[in-house]
């Protein structure tokens, strides 16, 4: 017992030495984090879909201020500004990244503190300006839910400073598994208080959450040298530098969220539970982007940020590369998944009494159409980070206006002028978010390579990807077909746990073994590292291994 303790926590505070061992520890506590986060919508659904889908609708809607708050002053500042100024630091005078840190973070808190104070008191015309469709009774419900959430930011503002700080120290299993705190702490407020409290027990349970999320994380950074100083010290030049970087990132949020508070105004607009329909769709789209593009770039961001400063780009190119395809690689086989199992999934995952059939169908058409920009939304989430790498986040923040004013429009014209209504809403964030993910990774490859070299690196295996993924398409649809029709009675849930299972399994095996028989190198990598995971007791025991498992870009067929 002493020993497996021992090496539990050498598990929790292990240093991550190489992008794909990290990422795949990011990955696996993010793939946890959104079984619950599926279980956490089931049960709001269970409780509050139904008769109740326009109280459910103001909840989500209630998410969307509080949520924006904390995207553009705390994630504005860390992933752009505060994580490479922090690692710079560290690397030469550890004490004074601590002091620059404390000195950021309570910039940022005291900023966040005087806006939330403003949205508090406004919190009811702030209301009915992102929700117009609401009635009164919805806005007053609300405005008290969003200044219930404005307390959970409160601790995620902490918490966010405190995961960058980790990371920096490129440890990352801890901070990857605060989000399965915060979503358990949601479920506890679901379970058990909205029976007395209704829609307000979830908004209690994301209070609760929050704090979670931070306690998680708040032992490690104590023992890595964090310590609170209750003071700002502006005149700290990795505090000013934290600042000149933040704007451009913040304001790149600001424009995404502008596409957030768009969606929720014209949903809204539309019949009750349209705004949830929206949200369990996208809750599914965003797993392969949140797994594999978010992981990936998290992990390879401090790798990218040190390889940038190389007079050669060759090595940064090849790592981006190999990142970039590593990815798409593990994001294809969800995402034909999403697309051909899209109705059986929504039943598994949502298909709570309260969800009825009509629901299940058009989030499933939802989740279909927005799925077809999976693959684009996984690589935007590395490409952004590249540009981070290189010290520039205008280009990201230019990029995005447009890309926002062209994804409000398409969403006006969708919904108001061809009547598509929520599909409209799905249709324009898909075609937005691929014309984006283009734009930014022609402008990245042109600017490392004037011969397009990261361009071709990648296109000769991203093909042969394509080609595997659209064969494992046909295999999964074809045997769901078949099965559906003559072997099981889907309408119950035994049957349809075989069908999607059974479904499933043919088209990943296919995957692997065109894969395999393509000669994917990116198969190989993963191969790797799950004969590493095979031998858990030394994996476990020992230091990690030093060796590489990211593929040179030079070495792809």
């Amino acid at each position: 017992m002493r020993e497996l303790l021992k090496n539990g926590s050498h598990l929790l505070y292990r240093k991550q030495t190489n992008i794909l061992s990290a990422a795949f520890i990011i990955m696996s506590t993010y793939a946890l984090s959104h079984i619950m986060g599926l279980f956490k919508t089931r049960l709001l659904i269970s409780y509050f879909f139904g008769s109740r889908a326009a109280l459910l609708d103001v909840y989500y809607a209630a998410f969307v201020i509080p949520d924006s708050l904390f995207q553009l002053l705390v994630i504005g500042s860390l992933s752009a500004a505060f994580i490479p100024v922090f690692t710079r630091y560290l690397a030469r005078r550890e004490e004074e990244a601590w002091t620059m840190a404390s000195s950021a973070m309570n910039l940022v808190l005291l900023v966040f503190t005087v806006i939330s104070a403003f949205i508090f008191i406004f919190a009811a015309p702030l209301s009915r300006l992102i929700a117009p469709g609401f009635d009164p009774v919805q806005i007053e419900i609300m405005a008290s839910l969003l200044r219930v959430m404005l307390a959970a930011q409160l601790f995620f503002s902490v918490s966010g400073f405190l995961t960058g700080m980790i990371q920096s120290h490129q440890r990352f299993l801890i901070p990857a598994l605060a989000p399965v705190a915060y979503n358990l702490g949601i479920i506890l407020g679901i379970v058990f208080l909205s029976s007395p409290l209704g829609i307000y027990g979830p908004a209690v349970g994301v209070v609760l959450g929050a704090s979670l999320h931070m306690l998680v994380q708040l032992p490690l950074a104590l023992r890595l040298g964090f310590r609170f100083i209750p003071s700002i010290n502006f005149r700290h030049s990795g505090v000013r530098e934290t600042m000149r970087l933040m704007p451009p990132r913040a304001l790149a949020l600001g424009i995404d969220q502008v596409e957030q508070f768009a969606a929720v105004i014209l949903a809204s607009l539309l019949v009750p539970g349209s705004l949830t329909i929206l949200n369990v769709a996208r809750l599914l789209y965003a797993i392969p982007a949140s797994l594999f593009g978010v992981t990936l770039g998290q992990a390879a961001l401090p790798t990218l940020s040190r390889q940038s400063a190389e007079a050669d780009r060759k090595t940064f190119i090849s790592t981006l590369t190999e990142t970039l395809l590593q990815s798409v690689f593990l994001a294809l086989p969800v995402t034909i998944l999403f697309i051909v199992l899209r109705i059986p999934i929504v039943r598994l995952v949502f298909g709570a009494r309260s969800f009825p059939w009509l629901a299940t169908l058009t989030t499933g058409k939802t989740l279909a159409i927005l799925a077809f920009s999976a693959i684009s939304s996984t690589l935007l989430q590395l490409i952004i980070r590249a540009f981070y790498a290189l010290h520039d986040t205008r280009t990201p923040l230019v990029v995005g206006f447009f890309a926002a004013l062209f994804d409000v429009s398409l969403s006006v014209v969708f919904v108001k002028v061809f009547n598509w209504n929520v599909l409209g809403l799905a249709a324009a964030i898909s075609l937005t978010t691929f014309v984006e993910t283009l734009v930014l990774f022609v402008i990245l490859s042109s600017r490392l390579s004037p011969d397009n070299r990261l361009f071709f690196a990648a296109s000769r295996p991203f093909s042969k990807m394509a080609v595997v993924a659209l064969v494992m398409g046909i295999s999964l649809w074809i045997p769901m077909r078949l099965l559906d029709r003559f072997v099981f009675d889907t309408t119950r849930t035994l049957p349809l746990i075989a069908l999607t299972a059974i479904t499933s399994s043919i088209g990943l095996g296919v995957y692997l073994f065109l894969s395999y028989l393509f000669q994917v190198r990116e198969l190989s990598a993963f191969l790797s590292l799950a004969r590493r995971l095979y031998q858990w007791p030394k994996f476990f025991a020992g230091p990690e291994p030093s060796e590489p498992l990211i593929i040179p870009a030079s070495d792809q067929n």
